[in-house]
C-alpha cells in the first residue's frame, strides 16, 4: 500500500472492517491511484445509478444524467458537471455509510 495521509488510512482501515465484500475490493483498489473521467462514467452508466470510484474523477468529457458517486477525490470540474445534471458526488467514506451492504452499488475503476 502506497503511503497517504492519516484520513486515507482510516477509510482503508473503516472499509476493510464491513461485512460486505463490496467495500473491502474498494479498500484493495484504492492503493492503485485509479482516476475515472466523468465522460467515462456517463457511457457505462444509467440515470440514478450508484457508483463507487476507487480513486479520482476528474472532468473530461461530458456527462447528462444523474448519478450518485462516491470517490476518495474529485476535480473541481468534475463536482461541478455532476451536480449541475443533479448528481451527487459524496466520499467513498459516505457512500459505504448509506450502502452499508453494498447492494446497488457498482464499483468503476478505469
Amino acid at each position: 500500500m502506497k503511503p497517504k495521509n492519516i484520513v486515507y488510512h482510516a477509510l482503508v482501515a473503516d472499509m476493510k472492517k464491513s461485512k460486505a465484500a463490496i467495500w473491502e475490493d474498494i479498500a484493495e483498489r484504492l492503493a492503485r491511484n485509479i482516476e475515472v473521467n466523468v465522460g467515462k462514467l456517463a457511457r457505462v452508466t444509467k440515470k440514478n445509478d450508484v457508483v463507487a470510484v476507487p480513486g479520482k474523477v476528474l472532468g473530461g468529457g461530458e456527462i447528462s444524467h444523474a448519478l450518485v458517486i462516491g470517490a476518495e477525490k474529485f476535480s473541481g470540474s468534475a463536482r461541478a458537471k455532476i451536480e449541475a445534471v443533479g448528481g451527487q458526488a459524496v466520499s467513498l467514506k459516505e457512500l459505504a455509510q448509506k450502502h452499508a451492504d453494498g447492494k446497488g452499488v457498482r464499483i468503476i475503476a478505469g
